[in-house]
């Protein structure tokens, strides 16, 4: 008989099972049911589990094996992005405008995709632990025009990565960037990037077998940082600093 996931308890500060028992086919799926509530969602990212499922669906609840892993002083830009960088105008900036990141990444399409797990449901899910100070946007703007941004979760100093866009070419690349050269300052070497594709590959990403990821997750949520705002603690970044920071 085939493994069914795990039916989670309608109480959101349940645990969730233990990562390894998560299915191999489809690759990850550990647990369906439960809620989008800050407390479970905060225990999911804890034990390296997100929520991934699309419109019409219950909640679905992931931890592939292997895991994709940006380590913050890896993020590459290529030779000639980086020639193009050292003339822009563009600034990065964090948790100035979330709802709108958090619009633009759900309706940015997606190869293979018709429709997008970004729902209604989630971006109220992420509104409200930004307003606790959990999630985070990182914001590229040129001018006031917002071109490009991502966001994520951040528990003690590890970052969990869950969505980009770009409204001008290039814009995730730099959002991406500055997020890991910021990271790295704070001393956070981790960002979590979930299922790999080509895309974030050539920007650097790893691929780290399910164990390894956990052990140093494990690590990293467990050092102290507290929750707030990163408006005053990520200063505004000339997007062209990032040509002779990062390695190419």
């Amino acid at each position: 008989m085939s493994k069914l996931p795990f039916l989670l308890s309608p109480d959101p500060r349940a645990p969730f099972p233990p990562a390894h028992l998560a299915l191999r086919e489809p690759d990850g799926l550990l647990a369906i049911g439960g809620d989008l509530s800050p407390v479970r969602l905060l225990n999911a990212y804890r034990h390296g589990i997100f929520p991934w499922f699309s419109e019409g669906q219950p909640p679905l609840w992931w931890s592939p094996d292997p895991r994709t892993v940006f380590r913050s002083e890896g993020v590459r830009l290529s030779s000639k992005f980086r020639r193009g960088l050292r003339h822009s105008r563009w600034q990065v900036r964090a948790d100035g405008a979330f709802a709108e990141v958090l619009a633009h990444c759900a309706q940015a399409p997606r190869r293979g995709q018709s429709g997008t797990w970004i729902t209604e449901a989630m971006q109220a899910a992420y509104l409200e632990l930004h307003a606790l100070g959990h999630a985070h946007s990182i914001e590229v703007y040129d001018d006031d025009r917002l071109v490009g941004g991502l966001y994520g979760v951040a528990i003690g100093r590890m970052f969990f990565g869950e969505s980009m866009f770009s409204a001008a070419s290039g814009g995730s690349k730099v959002a991406l960037a500055a997020l890991a050269w910021r990271l790295a300052e704070w001393g956070w070497p981790l960002i979590d990037a979930q299922v790999e594709n080509e895309h974030l590959l050539s920007l650097g990403a790893e691929s780290w077998p399910r164990p390894r990821f956990l052990q140093a997750l494990a690590r990293q949520v467990a050092l102290a940082a507290p929750a707030g705002h990163w408006r005053t603690v990520f200063a505004p970044l000339a997007a062209a600093e990032l040509a002779g920071q990062l390695p190419p």
